[in-house]
């Protein structure tokens, strides 16, 4: 029997199996009418699973009027691709329901926390191309906002990653020389190009499209940080556009870290475990939040492997399955 987990973002779209053998990441943005329903198709062709777990986000995406429509054109999309197997839809409490149930909407982060919960009390924090959620799990049970509003309003949802994220939504300003110097608000630039430059990512991580959607190289990514200066490479210095690049960084870090740091203290918790491309950029918040007496830290990625850390909602959500449903 084989069991798959499928995370359907508004970005990527990842597939795990409940074994582990096999893990995928495909950056599909539904807003440009990207091909869910071949994607699914495919997958359903050359895995042949008996069991599908399904959880998604991508109903956020703005090409749906609301989110119902975005979960039903999701809904359809995977009830079409997997019509002769057993699918399991994950809630936001960690539970199967049927499809085009409300509460389907950007659950996948209930499947992680709920599989973790089996086990321990933490934060749970997932850092990936888009967002950070940082999970409070508390007496086996996590403890979220249900919602993505509601997690907004209590530093459990956080629009930051390690890909996608515009500069100019971390900072307004860097400093150079000495000197202050306000940064332009158009999409130069984004987070992908900021690790690329600073060596913590390779250009097969930068798996989202460029801004100026040329090429994924480090001068590349130089070149499009120095036009978030208004300058082109030949007025400003390789290394100024490092020192806006951790810049960039340390307020990435500060934010990533404050939300944690207001987690653990309101649900009285000292152990965070992380997971997601974003894995180095939890560690760097943990190791700087001031104030919380020992927090032990540790990863996905230690206790399942780099791949499935990557795409831990769908594993997640596959393990379920394999243990909840007879």
């Amino acid at each position: 029997m084989t069991t798959i987990g499928i995370d359907i973002g508004g970005a990527n779209t990842k597939v795990a199996s409940a074994d582990g053998g096999v893990t995928e990441i495909h950056y599909l943005p539904l807003w440009k009418n990207a091909p869910l329903s071949d994607l699914l198709s495919d997958i359903s062709g050359r895995m042949n699973p008996d069991k599908v777990a399904v959880v998604m986000t991508g109903e956020l995406a703005d090409c749906f009027e609301d989110k119902i429509k975005g979960i039903r054109f999701i809904c359809d999309a995977v009830n079409r691709a997997f019509s002769e197997r057993e699918i399991y839809y994950l809630n936001n409490e960690c539970k199967f329901v049927d499809s085009y149930d409300a509460s389907l909407a950007a659950a996948n982060w209930a499947a992680s926390a709920g599989f973790l919960a089996r086990d321990c009390d933490c934060v749970f924090v997932d850092t990936g191309s888009t967002t950070t959620d940082v999970i409070p799990i508390v007496g086996g049970v996590a403890r979220a906002g249900r919602t993505d509003f509601e997690r907004l309003q209590r530093d459990e949802l956080i629009y930051s990653g390690v890909l996608r994220t515009n500069l100019v939504s971390l900072v307004d300003r860097v400093t150079l020389d000495g000197v202050a110097c306000r940064i332009s608000s158009e999409l130069f630039a984004i987070t992908a190009d900021v690790y690329r430059v600073l060596g913590q990512i390779e250009g097969v991580d930068y798996t989202c499209e460029t801004p100026d959607h040329a090429g994924t190289t480090v001068y590349e990514s130089i070149r499009r940080i120095a036009r978030v200066v208004c300058a082109d490479t030949g007025e400003i210095t390789e290394s100024a556009v490092c020192e806006i690049a951790e810049q960039v960084r340390k307020a990435q870090v500060r934010e990533l870290g404050g939300a944690i740091a207001a987690v653990l203290k309101r649900n009285g918790l000292n152990r965070v475990i992380g997971t997601g491309i974003g894995e180095f950029l939890i560690r760097d918040a943990v190791d700087g939040i001031r104030g919380v007496d020992d927090i032990a830290c540790s990863f996905i990625s230690g206790m399942y492997g780099e791949s499935i850390s990557k795409v831990f909602p769908a594993y997640a959500a596959a393990k379920l399955v394999g243990s909840d449903v007879q």
